[in-house]
């Protein structure tokens, strides 16, 4: 494996090619009591906020979901199961992913990081071209690599069979068998994400805070107009 890490002081976005994002909702949520991406966070769906982002990056978008396919629909987006049964975790939703998708790159997200960056897959996007060779690319927050937020080209999908096929389920263990980018991003409260309800109650707060610093600037900017 070969990994080159690329820091953003000095970023600039890279013309891109065409993405396709697999929102990774297929777990049982049994930490925080069912569907993890249809918990509410500030009156909205979880996963909801994950698509506001993800949607102005991105020219397909699929939803990863197992067993609750029908309560996803509403949100407007092609949703798929993982192919392997019996939950086996997020690998096996990039592997639905990688097989479906229209486009040669594919970037996973989890459902339950409701404040991702809009320039998320850009960054992703400049980390993998730093490697000639590079498959794919992930985020590293704070010093720790953040496993299901990733960009893939679609060529990784044979080693990803081989992979599951042998038995294994670790999302850093695979990522250490590829020619793999680091991303490092320097804004952790962007990459907060929610497995508890205690998770969620400080994922409250943030919102909170977000819409009331928002409401100020709006404010601001209308009364110096």
């Amino acid at each position: 494996m070969k990994i080159s890490q690329v820091k953003f002081e000095n970023f600039f976005e890279q013309v891109q090619p065409a993405i396709t994002t697999v929102v990774l909702a297929g777990g049982l949520g049994t930490r925080i009591g069912g569907s993890k991406g249809l918990q509410q966070l500030y009156g909205r769906p979880l996963i909801e906020w994950v698509l506001d982002s993800v949607s102005r990056q991105s020219e397909e978008i699929l939803i990863n979901v197992n067993g609750v396919h029908d309560d996803y629909l509403c949100f407007g987006y092609p949703v798929i199961a993982d192919q392997i049964p019996n939950w086996v975790g997020p690998l096996a939703g990039l592997q639905s992913a990688l097989r479906l998708a229209r486009h040669d790159w594919v970037a996973s997200v989890p459902c339950d990081t409701p404040f991702l960056p809009v320039n998320l897959i850009a960054r992703l996007f400049t980390a993998v071209n730093t490697i000639n060779t590079a498959e794919a690319s992930v985020a590293v927050v704070a010093g720790k690599r953040q496993p299901t937020i990733a960009l893939y080209h679609k060529s990784v999908l044979p080693k990803l069979d081989v992979y599951l096929n042998s038995g294994g389920r670790k999302v850093n263990n695979w990522l250490e068998t590829l020619h793999l980018s680091e991303a490092v991003l320097d804004d952790a409260i962007a990459f907060t994400n929610i497995n508890t309800l205690d998770d969620l109650t400080y994922a409250n707060q943030i919102a909170v805070n977000v819409y009331a610093q928002d409401a100020t600037e709006t404010s601001i900017i209308k009364k110096n107009n």
